[in-house]
């Protein structure tokens, strides 16, 4: 790979390479669809990349980097920023030293994920800038773009994707040659660093100044074009929506924005007055037709019905019919299921067969809900199946609160488990309570990725590995067993008997590797003896 070459890349390779490109120092992040692999293509061209425990973790990582002066990525699916919501909004405050890019990957029409938040949300609720490409060229140049505004006014950057964009390949152009990386270092600045209230108060009129800065600088120079046509038509947009739409309206004038916070709101009232219909096309939420609509500019926007799911060509031009007849159901597509062959399979027949109350966690084993098992009641957010069962447990009459357990994937307690572990020792109920970590060592459902209880780095590389049941231990959890692969199904339904039966709080380690994981760990001992 040469500079100014043309590549075939996905949106996420875009990024990666841009951020390669752009000399960013360190990437951190939590695997999640359809993010994922930035972080990987990052690491895969030599730059540094990290899987951290949690979004949050990631977050304050790279924040840290830029602190030192030092360029810093952090990448999550839309729903890992709300976990790192909470560094996010001070960051906002306290600024940045070197470029911070956050990039939220949005799945619209949940392929994987829970919902469908709309995270251009956060940009306005936080102070942060966003920017939003519509193609894997974009991406790669908006990077950069971000880089720069970042080092401009010192804020964080926030980057959204979405699920098109960070999924499909389109022809890149790279740069003529990379960005000059600055020179990491600190500088004590304790009234912009340290959010104490009385430091906090003027930055947040800093910040406040910052944005009315950027939206200025955006109505004159930010990311964002005019394709003239006919005055009949002309369409708002934003992001893949645009690719959309230029293919259902190729005759209407288009105003397409980069940069959707702070919108540039006098180039979009001018746009609007220059056209007899203005309408603005945007997947999701209408977070671009009611802020239009607040600054008093008269734009149509698209109905309900079409809130839901992703946008395409043929909805687009539903959209500007204003066609709200029923759509066409989508053609049923194969159920999704745990992989036939995986370990963990009997660990569902045995909670079905005893007829437990599964709170369950995110990750493959969300899909014990599905037939055969159907042996999962419950499923809210990573990590929240010790929290859900620890209320259950508390409220229920003890005939069913025994039958609660708590399910947890291996890299999901790593990612909030934790906390959760701390509270059934804190405030136990008087059942007692059961988790069990279904341990495949991997996260499998993204992709088989690494995480402190593997043992090895986002590039495979030998690191500490976490004991789930030294950590258990050591908090207080009076009962913690390890059941491996030699171990019987009979075993496990007596020491899942056993422990509903108990007062004692208990942890059931069940440990079996994911047989594709396995697969790959055993290739790569080959390689590394070779």
């Amino acid at each position: 790979m040469t500079l100014n070459e043309r590549l075939l890349l996905s949106g996420d390779e875009a990024v990666a390479l841009a951020a390669f490109d752009c000399n960013v120092a360190l990437g951190a992040g939590y695997p999640g669809t359809p993010s994922t692999e930035i972080l990987e293509y990052f690491a895969h061209l030599g730059g540094h990349a990290e899987w951290s425990p949690n979004e949050k973790v990631a977050f304050e990582v790279a924040l840290g980097a830029a602190f030192g002066s030092a360029r810093a990525l952090t990448t999550m699916k839309h729903v890992g920023l709300n976990v790192a919501a909470d560094p996010l909004f001070t960051a906002a405050y306290s600024g940045v030293n070197g470029a911070l890019i956050v990039v939220s990957a949005d799945d619209p029409g949940m392929a994987s994920s829970q919902n469908e938040q709309d995270n251009r949300r956060y940009a306005e609720a936080a102070g942060l800038p966003m920017l939003e490409p519509s193609d894997s060229q974009e991406a790669y140049d908006f990077f950069a773009l971000a880089v720069e505004i970042s080092e401009k006014w010192r804020i964080p950057v926030l980057f959204r994707m979405t699920t098109r964009v960070c999924h499909s390949k389109t022809i890149v152009r790279r740069r003529e040659e990379r960005m000059p990386a600055p020179t990491p270092a600190f500088d004590h600045d304790r009234r912009a660093r340290v959010m104490v209230p009385a430091n906090a108060r003027p930055a947040h009129q800093r910040l406040r100044k910052k944005l009315a800065e950027m939206a200025a600088w955006n109505d004159d120079h930010g990311p964002n074009k005019v394709v003239a046509s006919g005055p009949e038509l002309g369409i708002i947009t934003s992001g893949i929506s645009f690719m959309h739409t230029r293919e259902a309206a190729p005759q209407a004038s288009f105003l397409k924005i980069g940069m959707t916070y702070p919108l540039p709101m006098e180039m979009i009232r001018r746009f609007a007055a220059s056209v007899e219909r203005c309408m603005v096309i945007e997947e999701g939420d209408p977070v671009l037709a009611t802020a239009i609509r607040a600054a008093g500019i008269a734009v149509e926007s698209k109905a309900e019905m079409y809130r839901f799911g992703e946008l395409d060509v043929t909805r687009v031009r539903r959209i500007l019919r204003r066609d709200e007849s029923p759509e066409a159901a989508p053609l049923p597509g194969k159920p999704p299921q745990l992989c036939p062959g995986c370990p963990h399979r009997r660990v569902f027949e045995v909670l079905r067969d005893q007829d437990c109350i599964v709170a369950g966690d995110i990750g493959c084993y969300t899909l014990g809900v599905l037939p055969p098992f159907e042996a999962m009641d419950t499923c809210v957010c990573m990590g929240a199946s010790i929290g859900v069962g620890l209320g259950l447990r508390h409220v229920l009459p003890e005939e069913q609160a025994r039958r609660v357990v708590s399910v947890i994937g291996d890299s999901t307690f790593v990612h909030s488990g934790l906390t959760g572990l701390a509270e059934m020792v804190y405030n136990p109920p008087s059942t007692g309570h059961v988790v069990m970590i279904l341990d495949n060592s991997t996260t499998a459902m993204t992709g088989l990725q690494e995480h402190p209880g593997t043992g090895r780095t986002l590039l495979g590389e030998t690191a500490p590995k976490m004991s789930f049941e030294q950590v258990a231990q050591a908090m207080g959890v009076q009962q913690v067993h390890v059941l491996h692969g030699g171990s019987t199904v009979e075993d496990l339904e007596d020491l899942l008997a056993q422990a509903r039966r108990s007062n004692d709080l208990t942890l059931i380690i069940a440990r079996n590797p994911c047989l594709l994981s396995a697969k790959r760990d055993a290739r790569r001992g080959k390689e590394e003896k070779a």
